[in-house]
Order: C-alpha cells, then structure tokens, then sequence
C-alpha cells in the first residue's frame, strides 16, 4: 500500500472546506441558568448552550454539504455549571456506558451532533485526570492535547492531531464512515479517485497555565510544553501523514499576555505567536479568553501566508463558521487560497428538540439537586456591589475560609496566628437570599472548583498582595459619583484588554468581632503600587513583619493571576477540599446565616483619602 502522492490531471480543481467550531461551552448543553433556575438571559440577549448550536449546525452542514464539513471544540467542556458539577461530584462518571457509569452529558451531546475532535481545556483537569479519562472514553471523536506529556517519559498523554478525510465537492463512497482518516492507498484501494478526497489535519493544544493552576493534581503526572514548541514539532508530523490542511483547535487566547507572569517559559495566551511563528498552519479555533473574534488575520512567518483565526466567544453563545477555498496544484496537493470566517448567534436559533431530549433527565437531577434547600438567611447577602464596595457576601466567603483554615490549625505550631483569607467577587449576579437558601444559592457565589489552601505571609507580603490587586482600579481623581465601569477592569500588562473581575481579590478577617478584623483604604488617585492606605489588623497599624496565616484557593496559590509572594509562601494547610463545598456545609450546620455578622466594613474605595461615591453602591444618594 503507498501513500505517495500522484501528479493530478485536475490541477486547478476547485473545492470549498467548512470548519464550524465552538470552545468554552463550559457545560452549557440547555439554554438554562441553574444558578437563577430559570432561561438563561443576558443584557446583551444572548442564548446559550449546546442544544441551539446543534440546530445551527445542521442548517450549516445542509447549506455546505455534510461531506465537505467538520466540526471541532476548542476546548473547556466538562466544568462550569452545575450540570457538570453534579456529574463530577454527585454522581461522577467514570467511563463506559454501563448503568453503573453515568454518560456525562457534555459526551451525550458532542456524540449525538457528531463532532469530529476536540482540544483540551484547562478547565478540563478541574476534576482530576481520573474523571477526564472517563470522559474521553464516552466520545465518539478524539480529544486532542498535542502539548500535554506523560511526567516520567515526556511522551504524548493524549492524541496529539487526527487527519480527517472529506469530500472535494461530489459524495465519495470509499467503505469509510465520514471523517474517519483515509490515506492514499486506502482510495486506491477503493477505486476512488485522490482528486476527490482533502485531508484535513487537526491539531489540539492547551494553555501551559494548566500546571500552575491544577498542580496538586497534576504534578508527578502530566507536564505541559510551550504552545508554539510543541507546534513546531507536531504539525511538521501533520504534514508528513499526508495533511493538505492543517487546523489548530487552540485552547490560548489571541491577545498575547500570561496572567501567571513569568512563572512558566511559555506565555498562556499565544494563537496569535501560534499563527505567526510555526509554518503549514492554515486556520486556528481559538478558546479560552472568552471573547468574540469573527475573523482575523495573522501573517504567518514566510511573511505572506496570511491565517485565519475565529473565536465563537463562550458557553455556546456562538458558532464560529470558517470557509476555506482550496485549489489542487500540479503536484496533487490540495492548498488553501483564501479563507473567511464568521460567527453565528445562537439567538436565532431554536433549540435542537434532539439534544435537548437526550439530557433533559441529567438536566432535571440537577435542577433538583440546586434546588435542595440548606439552610436559611435573616437577610440578603447580594454581590452586585462587591467590586467596588465592601459587601457582606464576599465577608462570608472570606470568613468560611478563614474559620475552616483556623479550625484546622488548632492544636499546630501556627494555631495563635491570626488568619485572612482572600476571595474574588466572581459573580455580581450571585447572592444569598434573605430567608430560605439553596444548593443553587451558594453555588451561584462561588462559581468554581476551587479547594482550599493556607499559606504563610508577613505583614509586608500582605500589603504587597494587596497593592497588586488593587491595579483592578483605574487611576482617577475626585469622588463622583462615578459608573463602576469608571473605575473597574482597568488594562494592565498582563491583562491589556482589562483586569477581569476573577483577579481581583477582596481579603478580610475572620469577620466576627474587632480584635479579627482586617480593614484598608484604596486610594484610587494614587499610582499603581502606592494606593493601600490605613491597613490594620484588629484596630491596630499592620506590622511589616507580622505573621498571618492567609487562606487561598488553589488557583490563587498555585499562581493564577500572578499576585506576588504566593508561590514561593510556605504551604500550612491544603486538605484539598472545596472552597464551594466548605460554604455549603457552612450554611447547612449553622441553618441559620446573619449576615450582619459580616457587614462590618473592611475595605474601601477613597480618592486623596476622600470616600467616593459609585452609582449603584450601598452608599449611592445619586438617586
């Protein structure tokens, strides 16, 4: 059997290849916020979910030609809802289809649309490698991770690309399903004529921020290289198995920049060095920063080739169309000549009644589940105001973790150090109800996997931790009133396109009383680096060299956002349980929750040590 390549007499011979591709679904299968128990809505009025983009996709395969399309994930499926929370910890899967293994729903419906590969997230080692691996054997297309090695051996952990054959133009009947790899000799074999086939090579990568994020599971197991590294080497390989086009599904933004700094060799963010440095690539899917690119073009490192990059934004808000136009040289080889992309709103579609149907009993276990009721609240705790004021419902997150890390170190050689604890107001959405509180409400307030992690600091440490957070505020004078978006979210080095909410962390005491209260100033005329003001401890002035214990979530720890001093603090406690968890056994024990208790002011936005007024906030009389 030869896979040589044969002059074509059809040199000139014209096709059209679509890729439709989504990313960071994050476990949005039904247009549904579990968190509200209602229809997902946004201000924007965007739709979400798995169910409606399949019905997009069959309109576009229809309109193409099923043979001459394919469809692939860029990565971050199996964490980011309750849904896919209840199938991690609830009733976990662990592989196979037997009764006694759950399919997890993201594998239900990926099968039934029929993707054709996926590149791995980091959000897909959340769980553990164990969980992941189930999930891989529940598909039906490869899960690609051409970066992510074996430990001990540096050897592929995953499938690194698959090449997929499809039709250039008429149907083809060569004894092999649609997409299934088919070389030269394979068509011969057939009967089937080489000009009517393209290989398509698909490649999977992730952001390497995966071992600073997920290391107390990952280490000793998996290691990461660089994006472009590895690239380099891959799609040469691509090349050489016979691949006329080669497409990157790249879980790394577009905007270069690392929120881990320089705590690895290899930016997070690098589809844009991807598509510019590595050679024989011709359109990238880019995953993981969120964000809505319709086409871009990057020029690649001969200095012509120009590739196209789309990113379909998140949670199935859009379906990323790319058409690539492809002529056949003398040489019997298939290239790209031009290519497009756009996106398409999954607003203006209905709900695939199919996919839909397949997980509406997975769906209904965990309505029901988020609707357990825990426990009850005297009032509302709301973090709609949390990024520029002191809110009680990020008091309670800070105070469950430092009352959980305190009561772990009683009777150790740190149990008479006093303890903080840090939390980002992830949801400004999210709150505790006034009276009866659910699953649903907590999970809502803490919307990641996240486990908890103590480290130590001194008072300077502190202080630093402190100003690099408080770079979340845009420089301004005066004291309003302003609009939060006035003062929030402002560009950074690392973060050009503005700091998002996630890395920007709130820390406090343990909240029940002075002698453990934390309390500082932001002064926001001030310079980056010079804006924490009045911080005390208990009432008095923090020392540079008094010891806290400081209680953080893994990601933080582990590097995430790159605030300074973490990595490199001792490690006092990591017990590996979950932030999420620890607030719901929290409400749950206490049954009833008095917010007052963590309304005591801790923080505060000043200008030239004057109070601001932000509209919205609990202090606004603008109104």
């Amino acid at each position: 059997m030869s896979s040589a390549r044969h002059p074509s007499s059809r040199a000139g011979q014209t096709t059209r290849l679509t890729i439709l591709g989504t990313a960071d679904l994050h476990g949005a299968v039904l247009n549904w916020d579990y968190f509200k128990d209602t229809e997902y809505d946004d201000d924007a009025g965007n739709d979400v979910g798995l169910a409606k983009l399949s019905t997009l996709i069959t309109a576009v395969r229809e309109e193409r030609g099923r043979s001459s399309t394919l469809t692939i994930d860029a990565g971050d499926t199996i964490q980011g809802t309750p849904l896919t929370y209840y199938y991690a910890k609830i009733d976990p899967i662990s592989g196979g289809t037997g009764a006694s293994s759950p399919v997890h729903p993201m594998a239900e419906a990926m099968n039934a649309i029929g993707y054709d590969a996926a590149a791995i997230g980091n959000h897909e080692f959340n769980y553990g490698v164990e969980l992941l691996r189930g999930f891989e054997s529940q598909l039906h297309h490869p899960l690609l991770g051409g970066n992510v090695l074996d430990w001990d051996t540096g050897e592929a952990a995953f499938t690194e690309f698959v090449i997929k054959t499809v039709s250039a133009g008429e149907p083809v009947d060569d004894g092999h399903r649609h997409g299934e790899p088919v070389d030269d000799g394979d068509r011969d074999r057939h009967g089937a004529d080489p000009a009517r086939y393209v290989r398509v090579g698909i490649v999977g990568l992730v952001t390497p921020g995966c071992a600073i994020w997920d290391r107390a599971s990952l280490e000793g197991r998996l290691r990461f290289d660089g994006i472009v590294e590895s690239a380099r080497r891959i799609v040469p390989e691509v090349k050489r198995a016979g691949a006329d086009v080669v497409i990157i599904a790249c879980h790394s933004g577009a905007t270069t920049s690392s929120s881990y700094g320089d705590a690895l060799p290899w930016p997070e963010n690098a589809s844009t060095l991807l598509a510019q440095q590595v050679a024989g690539i011709d359109a990238i899917l880019v995953g993981h920063a969120h964000v809505e690119i319709a086409q871009r073009f990057v020029t690649g490192p001969d200095g012509t080739k120009q590739v196209l990059l789309s990113e379909p934004l998140k949670w199935g808000m859009r379906l990323t169309v790319m058409d690539l136009d492809l002529a056949r040289d003398e040489d019997g080889r298939w290239r790209v000549t031009s290519s497009q992309a756009t996106v398409l709103n999954a607003n203006t579609a209905a709900e695939d009644p199919k996919i839909a149907g397949l997980i509406r009993t997975a769906h209904e276990q965990t309505r029901s589940y988020v609707n357990g009721v825990i426990g009850s609240s005297s009032a509302a705790m709301s973090a709609a105001t949390a990024r520029f004021e002191h809110t009680a419902a990020i008091g309670f997150i800070n105070h469950v973790q430092a009352e959980a890390v305190s009561k772990a170190l009683a009777g150790t050689s740190s149990a008479d150090l006093p303890v903080l604890a840090v939390a980002a107001p992830f949801n400004s959405d999210a709150g505790i109800p006034a009276g009866q509180v659910t699953v649903r409400d907590v999970a809502g307030l803490y919307s990641y996997d996240n486990t908890l992690q103590a480290i130590r600091f001194a008072g300077a440490q502190v202080r630093a931790y402190l100003e690099f957070s408080a770079n979340y505020f845009k420089q301004i004078s005066g004291t309003g009133p302003f609009k939060p978006a006035e003062l929030t979210n402002a560009p950074t080095a690392t973060a050009p396109s503005g700091t998002p909410d996630y890395n920007y962390d709130v820390m406090g005491g343990l909240g029940t009383s002075p002698e453990t209260a934390l309390s500082y100033d932001i002064d926001i005329a001030q310079v980056p680096g010079s804006r924490i003001k009045n911080l005390t401890y208990g009432g008095a002035p923090m020392a540079d060299s008094q010891q806290f214990i400081v209680a953080i979530n893994n990601y933080r720890a582990s590097g995430g956002g790159n605030f300074p001093g973490v990595t490199s603090a001792p490690v006092i406690y990591d017990a590996q349980l979950e932030v999420r968890q620890l607030i719901l056994d929290r409400v749950g024990e206490a049954r009833q929750i008095d917010p007052s208790v963590f309304s005591r002011i801790g923080w505060r936005l000043v200008s030239d040590g004057l109070p601001i007024t932000v509209i919205g906030s609990a202090h606004d009389r603008s109104d």
